[in-house]
């Protein structure tokens, strides 16, 4: 037994001493990094003192090159001085010169004077030789002549060479006088150098001292600092060396927590790959709630959305599907036919209109009357419902009727500034498209034609005059589409004002009495909008169809004749057509004579039953205009009284077709803007018409 015994004992002694060596190392590695913390407090003491007198050694440096340049500026005065004195004795040595030669020219000068005057003496003391001829004494006379007359010019020419000399001595004298003054102000200057050398100077000693008095009392104070600090690193080597002894303990207690956290360490994968897999399950069944969650919110948004519809189509079907809405336009200027009295408005019921004619108050029900001073954003507010039918896959036509300059052009088209129906639709439907874009895509195409004298033609193509018909789609759906008709693809509203212009600029006008433009057709803009819904690749295409229909005018008020007398009766039977449609339908006929009429045969998909129409009844407010007032409104209100089918959405699952196949479709990336004309414009209406329903 004592023999098993030993080893376990000796085991037990070496684990001792592995504890003792390895406590051993621990102390030495304490002390060790509290030397490396005394050393680096120390670094950082010297390095915030020289941190702290750097400043100062530059401001002695700035100073100290601030003393150099004064220096250097005064040994420049200093050569610039004996420059000036070298040439103030430069010119005095030329002075001199200049007063030498002067002297030695007017020695000779007068020493050449005096012997000229001593040899005219002595010629003029001379006795004259009479015994000899007279030749002789001609020939010396000359000679003393000519001698003389010498003389005199080399008198003359050192005159002048002593005035030459006396002025450059006179200018000798004033650049030496400029050289003194120089001189004198140089060395007032070098006077002023000095002064400001000796105060800079005395500046600079003075600063020196307070530098090195300043340096003096830094190094006083850091060394103070680092004698204080080392005391509190001393204190605290002190202090650490009692927590060593104190914490023995505990570093045998962090030994087993070590060996605890090694054997975690090792179990740790084996954790981990636990954790991770119950982690993943439990982010799968978070999926899949979030999953389901999805699926019931676009359940109950495909429900909300399919009974906002519902909703929307019930408001429409409950006001009816063939709305008749009523517009006075204001009197213009120059208009002076009394009106005050004529129209009138119900202050309770805004559907309501009350027309006095010949002392009789008549009495119009319809939809919903507009005054006079009623805005273009107003009437659009009434009419918007029905543009975004259109979006939704139904057929929409909406239509202006009345006299000619009873204002339907102004309403369906406007003005620049104040655009009318068209615009407004097709900002409204560009509106809605963005709303739908993330899970719409929608394509807008826009045609325009006219019915002129029972001709078919297309407002943008590029071939004026080119007749067109009205035929059956052959893609088996039962829709009319109008072969070669040229179509717009519009992107964004700056397409509009474009095709607008090319719609306008090609179609027919005439001058009447009634009106000075008067359009001489039915203008008819077609906007199909096709939709496709990416997530469930449902597919919806609505048309909307604004018409602008010609007025009737009597040809006795209106005063046609020849081409103009055509036009008018074709505009009658084309609205008598209408007329005839509108009663079949009121009187629920088996057979609707649709074909009776370009202008009906065109619009037949959007006045059926499957279809939201709105008739927009324009009336002159003028006593002038009170038979045609009165037949346009008994015709809106029995208008108003037809009851349509319930209206359909055409949509497909598949890809659907286009309604003309044939069509010639145009990509419009252009931008133009077209300014409309004035407000007036060619009405017509159909007196005739009211009479025959």
């Amino acid at each position: 037994a004592s023999a098993a015994q030993q080893p376990s004992h000796s085991g037990r002694r070496g684990a001792t001493d592995l504890e003792k060596h390895l406590e051993l190392l621990v102390v030495e590695n304490e002390r060790l990094k509290q030397e490396l913390k005394d050393a680096e407090a120390l670094r950082e003491a010297v390095s915030r003192w020289e941190s702290q007198a750097r400043p100062r050694q530059k401001r002695l440096a700035e100073l100290e090159q601030q003393v150099l340049e004064k220096a250097s500026r005064v040994e420049t005065l200093s050569r610039q001085l004996e420059e000036s004195k070298r040439h103030a004795e430069e010119m005095q040595r030329q002075l001199e010169e200049s007063k030498c030669q002067q002297g030695e020219v007017e020695q000779q000068l007068s020493v050449r004077l005096r012997d000229c005057e001593e040899e005219l003496a002595r010629q003029a003391t001379r006795p004259h030789q009479v015994k000899y001829v007279t030749e002789i004494v001609e020939v010396e006379s000359s000679e003393s002549q000519q001698a003389v007359a010498e003389a005199q010019a080399k008198s003359v020419a050192l005159q002048e060479q002593l005035s030459l000399q006396r002025q450059l001595l006179r200018e000798l004298e004033t650049q030496l006088h400029d050289s003194q003054r120089t001189s004198t102000q140089l060395r007032a200057q070098i006077l002023v150098y000095e002064g400001e050398m000796e105060r800079a100077q005395g500046q600079l000693e003075a600063e020196m001292q307070n530098l090195e008095e300043e340096k003096n009392r830094v190094i006083e104070e850091a060394f103070i600092r680092a004698e204080s600090e080392m005391k509190a690193v001393h204190e605290n080597l002190a202090g650490v060396r009692m927590n060593l002894l104190t914490l023995q303990p505990a570093l045998r207690t962090l030994t087993c927590d070590y060996n605890c956290l090694k054997r975690q360490v090792q179990d740790f994968p084996f954790m981990l790959e636990k954790a991770i897999t119950e982690a993943k399950q439990e982010i799968c069944q978070v999926i899949g709630e979030v999953s389901s969650a999805n699926q019931e919110l676009l359940r109950k948004y495909k429900r909300e959305m399919n009974l906002r519809k519902k909703c929307h189509n019930e408001l429409v079907r409950i006001k009816g599907n063939i709305r008749v809405f009523c517009r006075v336009r204001p009197v213009c200027r120059g208009e002076h036919d009394s009106a005050e009295n004529m129209v009138s408005f119900d202050p309770d019921d805004d559907a309501l209109l009350y027309l006095s004619n010949k002392v009789k108050l008549m009495t119009f029900e319809l939809d919903k009357v507009f005054h006079p001073q009623a805005t273009q954003e107003e009437v659009f507010q009434e009419v918007q419902s029905l543009v975004t039918s259109c979006i939704d896959g139904f057929n929409v036509c909406i239509f202006a009727y009345g006299q000619t300059g009873s204002g339907k052009t102004y309403t369906m088209e406007g003005v620049a500034k104040d655009p009318g129906i068209n615009q407004r639709a097709l900002r409204l439907l560009f509106s809605e498209v963005t709303e739908k874009a993330p899970d719409w895509d929608f394509k807008i195409t826009v045609s325009m034609v006219e019915i002129y004298n029972e001709t078919l033609r297309n407002l943008l193509g590029d071939i004026q005059g080119e007749k067109l018909d009205i035929k059956m789609n052959p893609d088996g759906s039962g829709q009319l589409y109008v072969p070669g008709l040229t179509e717009f693809t519009v992107q964004s509203p700056e397409d509009i004002n474009r095709v607008f212009e090319l719609g306008h600029m090609n179609r027919a006008t005439a001058c009447t009495n009634l009106n000075e433009h008067s359009s001489r057709s039915h203008a008819l803009l077609i906007i199909t909008v096709a939709g496709v819904n990416s997530s469930t690749g449902h597919r919806t295409q609505g048309k909307l169809n604004l018409v602008d229909l010609a007025g009737s005018e009597r040809i006795a008020k209106s005063g046609a004749e020849g081409s103009r007398l055509r036009e008018a009766q074709c505009i009658n039977k084309s609205l008598s057509a209408l007329g005839d449609v509108i009663n079949a339908l009121r009187s629920r006929h088996s057979h609707v004579p649709f074909r009776n009429s370009r202008l009906t045969y065109l619009l037949s998909d959007s006045l059926s039953g499957d279809s939201k129409t709105l008739m927009m009844v324009q009336v002159s407010p003028l006593v002038s205009n009170m038979s045609e007032s009165v037949c346009s409104l008994k015709f809106a209100q029995r208008v108003r009284t037809i009851e349509l089918g319930n209206a359909t959405r055409r949509q497909w699952e598949n890809s659907s077709t286009s309604s003309s196949p044939t069509h010639d479709s145009v990509e419009v990336t252009y931008t133009h803007t077209h300014t409309h004309p004035g407000e007036s414009e060619g009405r017509r209406e159909t007196h005739c018409l009211a009479k025959k329903i």
